[in-house]
């Protein structure tokens, strides 16, 4: 804040609200200025805020928490606040400045998000364990894929897994695409039933404290043409060689660059840092993704799900 000349900075979005404060609800702002920590949330959240929020002079009201702000006249003395440019909606922004028409209010991006590259051990061990019921999902959900079996059943099976497991929530929308759907990189689940000779990739992660892990696998089901198994090892391939390319303070371009190269090798293509892919329209795709740890300048896996062509049903 010293660096860009900010006397506050506004917090709205969920997952920065909770970095900074631990609140967990859907509905809270952080104030943060030169000499003070202010949380503002509603009434549905007065115990739990009061459980959650520890380090904040924590304020309850049934007013928009802009609003409410301004009225306590929070940014007293401040000339200038940033706002998360990123995460608010322009309405939200607007709303801002109207309730304090004399702090010129700056957008910022991603002030927050700068605090949390570098992980504590009670974060990276958070991650861990996400990542551990992302390996234990997969396990328990692999005996589910079969000819018949549809790709949102096998989603829904995925979601129930991961809570079951301990997971807080899905990290994101699961991601089934079984056959020529594989080819579509964020395909979601379908009605579409898996049939034999299809590969069926699977993109899911767990939630543990709020951090998340993120796991792909890609099964086979019945007899797998050449084409498909030759998509599959070149991804493996690329995919092993990225994690061995891993070192702190690299670029994620540099690290494309090698999974790319090694795609490129068998005239192949499309990979997104440590999760290569080979998607081909009207036969199918292929993905592998693991997360990683770097410390110290060295690549830690964090995911340990089998990364050799499983086939169910062969």
């Amino acid at each position: 804040m010293r660096e860009l000349s900010l006397d506050a900075l506004l917090v709205s979005s969920p997952e920065n609200v909770r970095y900074l404060t631990g609140f967990t609800g859907s509905n809270g702002l952080a104030i943060v200025t030169r000499t003070d920590a202010y949380f503002l949330t509603d009434s549905r959240y007065t115990l739990q805020s009061a459980q959650e929020v520890r380090a904040c002079r924590r304020f309850i009201t049934a007013r928009p928490l802009s609003e409410e702000a301004a009225a306590r006249k929070l940014l007293k003395g401040c000339a200038s606040a940033g706002f998360e440019a990123h995460k608010l909606p322009y309405g939200q922004a607007l709303a801002l400045r109207k309730a304090f028409p004399r702090v010129h209010m700056r957008a910022t991006a991603e002030i927050v998000e700068r605090l949390g590259l570098v992980k504590d051990r009670d974060e990276i061990a958070s991650i861990r364990r996400a990542a551990a019921i992302a390996d234990e999902v997969f396990r328990d959900v692999l005996p589910t894929i079969a000819p018949g079996v549809t790709e949102l059943e096998i989603a829904a099976e995925i979601s129930w897994q991961n809570r079951k497991h301990g997971g807080e929530r899905d990290a994101f929308d699961v991601i089934v695409a079984s056959g020529v759907r594989g080819s579509l990189p964020h395909a979601r689940p379908s009605t579409k039933k898996v049939k034999k000779g299809e590969l069926v990739t699977l993109d899911f992660g767990s939630v543990v404290d709020g951090y998340c892990s993120d796991l792909t696998r890609t099964v086979g089901v019945g007899r797998i043409p050449r084409a498909l198994r030759h998509a599959y090892e070149a991804v493996k391939e690329a995919q092993a060689e990225a994690i061995a390319a891993v070192r702190g303070g690299m670029k994620a371009s540099a690290l494309d660059a090698v999974a790319r190269a090694s795609l490129h090798r068998r005239r192949l293509g499309s990979v997104i840092t440590i999760e290569p892919g080979v998607y081909i329209p009207g036969l199918g795709g292929v993905r592998i993704e693991d997360d990683v740890e770097i410390c110290d300048g060295r690549c830690r896996l964090l995911t340990h799900a089998p990364r050799e062509l499983l086939v169910r049903g062969a």
